[in-house]
This record gives structure tokens, sequence and C-alpha cells, in this order.
């Protein structure tokens, strides 16, 4: 009987010991769930934080006229400012010089860079950014994007986005759409990505080499060269580094003063007109 009592007293302490380490485990299984479910809830934030800070909420809404989206050509302003944008694409042999011209005359620019651009000459990228200068997307493949569907646009956004973002930490809210080709979808996609589409109102024309004398004379002599323009050059063409010495000199002696189009648009409470001109609203 006793043998029998104390067999009993085993089990039941047996049984108690596995139903204890049962609740442990229990336990630890829902300590583990709770902060997974923490971890989660963190990573949410990030990244809706992310959005947020990206996202402008008024693009799309303020870039349509009569029904059609446009980009922001140039900037309706009493302030005697424009700005000069460089498409950086192919080559980065006059981004030095351009930079010392640049930093020589106290000058912020803006650089739409294409991500090809971007994995080349990642130095220069930072330089860019170190003197002060606007990064602006170009796209990834510096196509037609047009002839791209929604979720393309918005990949070849993204892609510079993220690659730019990796490399400086800087987050870009800019973008040219390859050639000044663009519809609806291509501005509307640009908006989606947190970007206002930019083009330009005086063209250099420096793509096409026809030396110093044709960039300096397209642009200051260029009869759409106003308050707010937006200046349109490519940083590896032939001769736009060896031009713009004197490009800088005579905007500056025609009273321009030079601003990133960052400092130049409005962010928000604006409309555009017909040309795209954009003008903040009273």
């Amino acid at each position: 009987m006793k043998q029998y009592k104390k067999g009993l007293v085993s089990k039941r302490k047996e049984g108690q010991k596995v139903e204890g380490q049962k609740v442990e485990q229990q336990e630890g299984e829902r300590i583990v769930k709770l902060a997974s479910a923490f971890v989660f809830l963190l990573a949410a934030l990030a990244i809706l934080r992310g959005v947020m800070l990206r996202v402008p909420g008024s693009i799309t809404v303020s870039s349509s006229v009569n029904g059609q989206l446009l980009p922001i050509s140039s900037v309706e302003t009493g302030k005697k400012q424009v700005a000069l944008t460089f498409d950086a694409v192919e080559g980065n042999g006059d981004t030095a010089k351009i930079l010392e011209t640049l930093k020589k005359h106290d000058v912020r620019a803006t650089f739409f860079l294409s991500g090809g651009w971007v994995e080349a000459y990642p130095e220069d990228v930072k330089a860019l950014l170190g003197a002060g200068h606007d990064l602006g997307n170009g796209s990834e493949s510096y196509k037609s994007m047009p002839q791209l569907t929604g979720e393309q646009c918005m990949a070849e956004i993204e892609q510079v986005h993220t690659k730019v973002q990796e490399l400086t930490g800087y987050d870009m809210f800019l973008f040219r759409p390859p050639y000044g080709d663009y519809d609806n979808q291509v501005v509307s996609s640009a908006a989606k990505c947190g970007y206002y589409s930019i083009l330009w109102d005086v063209d250099s024309l420096d793509w096409k080499d026809y030396g110093t004398e044709s960039i300096l004379n397209n642009v200051l002599k260029s009869e759409n060269l106003q308050n707010g323009s937006i200046i349109r050059c490519h940083s590896g063409a032939k001769y736009t580094a060896e031009a713009l010495e004197k490009l800088v000199d005579g905007l500056e002696k025609q009273g321009y003063e030079i601003v990133p189009v960052s400092q130049l648009i409005y962010k928000e409470k604006y409309h555009l007109n017909g040309k795209g001109r954009q003008i903040g609203n009273q």
C-alpha cells in the first residue's frame, strides 16, 4: 500500500512537472509571437513614415491643366531668378570642371541623373551633393517613357531613387522625363512616386555640339529667358563645360540669380498655365 501511494505521489509530481513545462513552453511561444508582432509593427511604421515623408500631397492635382497633366517648365516669380540644370546621362570627363566653375561663382545647380550614370560614377554623385547641388531623377534606362506602362514608369523612377538613396542617403523629389517626352501617365506616375516633373523653357541645345557661341546665344539671347526660367544643359556635351564660365557670367550680367530648381519652384498651393509655367495661388 505504501509503495502504491508513493507511486501515485511520484506520478502526480511528474504530471505537475510536465504541466509546468507545457506552461513555460506556451509562455515562451507567446513572448516570441508578441516580439515578432512588435518588430513587424515597427517595420510597418518605418515604411509608412518613409512614404509620408516622400510624397507631397498636391502634386497630381496642381499639375492638371484642362485635364492634361504637365511638367513644370518655368516659374512665375517677381524675383530675378533662374535655375540652371544639367542632364547627366553620358560621361563624366567634364564633371570636375563644371563643379569648379559653379563653385567659383557660388552657384547651385540641379543635376538630373540616369541610373547608368549613378552606377558608373558614384563618387561624382557624392561630389555633386556635397557641393550643395540638387540631385534629380533622370530615370533608370533613359527611355522615352510614354512608350512604357504606368508600372514600368514608376519602376524606372524608383530604381534610380533607391540607388541614390543607398549611396548618399538623399531622397530625390525632382524628375525630368528623358528627351522631354511625357504624357498624363508619365506625370501621374512620377507624382505617385513623390516627384515633381520638371522640364525647361530655355534649351541650350548643347547636345548638338555646335560650339560654345551656339550655347551662349541659345540661352542668353533666348526670347524665353525671363524670371523663373529653367535652363537645360547636359553635363556630358562636348562644349558645355567650356561655355559654362561665360554662360554664368552672362546670366549674372543680366541681373539673374542662379538657384537650384528645389529653391525656385512652389512645393504647394500652385497651378500651371498651358505652357507649364508654375503660378502660386494667392
